[in-house]
């Protein structure tokens, strides 16, 4: 399935417990869309990985792209500092199996055609 989408505020696995401010863009849609669309040979499923290669660093590439500006640190180092552990050093077998689509729609040329819902 590779990049999917929701409404912002909602995602399958509820809504976010903060919102940070990343700042503006004033890159158009239809460039946005072509950026998605390079991107999502990037994100596929068989290159998804719990701990290094997740939906955060795909916010943080498109924060990047919209922004100049990554996602904080906190968020994108937070496997590291887990992994960094020794429960977490026990439990990475098992996070390295658990990977796979999360349930949001796929993202198509159709799908970028139709406008978001804010919350």
């Amino acid at each position: 399935m590779g990049i999917e989408f929701c409404n912002p505020g909602c995602t399958v696995i509820g809504s976010p417990t903060k919102v940070v401010d990343l700042g503006e863009t004033h890159v158009p849609k239809d460039v946005f869309m072509d950026y998605l669309f390079e991107l999502s040979s990037e994100y596929l499923p068989e290159k998804y990985d719990l701990l290094e290669h997740n939906c955060n660093n795909f916010t943080n590439d498109v924060s990047q792209f919209l922004t100049g500006k990554p996602i904080p640190s906190y968020i994108t180092g937070l496997p590291k500092e887990i992994l960094d552990t020794p429960f977490g050093a026990q439990m990475r077998p098992l996070l390295d199996v658990m990977s796979g689509p999360n349930g949001g729609t796929p993202l198509t040329q159709q799908s970028a055609d139709k406008p978001t819902k804010m919350p």
